[in-house]
């Protein structure tokens, strides 16, 4: 009997993880005008090239950044690759990867007393994108030919550095995504009429000392001023670590899909 259930726990064992199995996400490299950017993309189970699929960027963290195309799968991707979640919502899901040199967005950081001390961080208006934001923008048009892609659903998402480009990338491609969802991100306000044209899910712990609250609270209200869809959800007892609750919401992924851009 010992052995019967041992086999059987081996056998859900082996499941569950096979179910959580990041190599699903294909490793791939976009290359243009020399610059090269590492992606992961996982396709829908049972992928038709004839159908069309919703799309989703997600744009990890600092912490993620570099050039093995594995660690951007750190934070998220376990939400993707859940059976439910790949039954009810079949889509390709991209993990791009932003060189350590680099950010998503042209945010100026900076360090008073050490280099590694507390970072400010302030947001432009304007300015060139970055070179990673210059070959994400090229790798999301890419994919949107490379791809059976439903157009009308292209959705973005990402976590504190990722979370600061998601601002970045919907504001410089306003007409491409029906919702986005920034964690623990930030923006500058004066450029939310240029988002109002997508849907918005916004996260922050209270108590992160990493990326102010403040950042999030402020473009909530930017974004409410200049028309946009857009609701926040705030964790009291979450630091910078607010993405782990995010991913659990049980209405992230349900609202986030049913968003179209017409």
């Amino acid at each position: 009997m010992i052995r019967i259930l041992l086999s059987i726990l081996g056998v859900a064992g082996f499941f569950n993880t096979h179910a959580q199995d990041k190599s699903q996400f294909a490793k791939r490299w976009f290359i243009q005008n020399g610059d090269t950017m590492p992606y992961r993309v996982l396709l829908p189970a049972g992928y038709d090239s004839s159908k069309r699929y919703p799309l989703i960027l997600f744009l990890h963290g600092r912490g993620e950044s570099g050039r093995d195309n594995e660690s951007q799968l750190a934070n998220g991707a376990a939400l993707f690759l859940r059976d439910t979640v790949r039954k009810r919502y079949p889509a390709i899901v991209v993990f791009p990867q932003c060189p350590a040199n680099n950010y998503w967005s042209n945010v100026i950081a900076e360090t008073a007393g050490t280099l590694n001390s507390k970072r400010n961080f302030y947001f432009t208006v304007n300015g060139d994108p970055t070179d990673a934001m210059r070959t994400l923008m090229s790798l999301t048009d890419h994919l949107l030919n490379r791809f059976n892609v439903n157009r009308q659903q292209v959705y973005v998402g990402g976590l504190s550095m990722g979370g600061m480009g998601v601002y970045e990338l919907v504001r410089r491609k306003p007409q491409i995504f029906a919702a986005a969802f920034a964690i623990c991100g930030g923006a500058h306000p004066a450029t939310a009429k240029e988002l109002r044209k997508t849907r918005w899910w916004l996260f922050h712990g209270l108590k992160d000392d990493i990326v102010d609250p403040q950042f999030t609270k402020n473009m909530e209200v930017a974004l409410e001023k200049a028309g946009a869809g857009v609701k926040a959800t705030y964790y009291t007892n979450a630091n910078h670590n607010s993405w782990d609750s995010a991913f659990e919401e049980p209405g992230l992924l349900q609202w986030l899909f049913t968003q179209k851009r017409w």
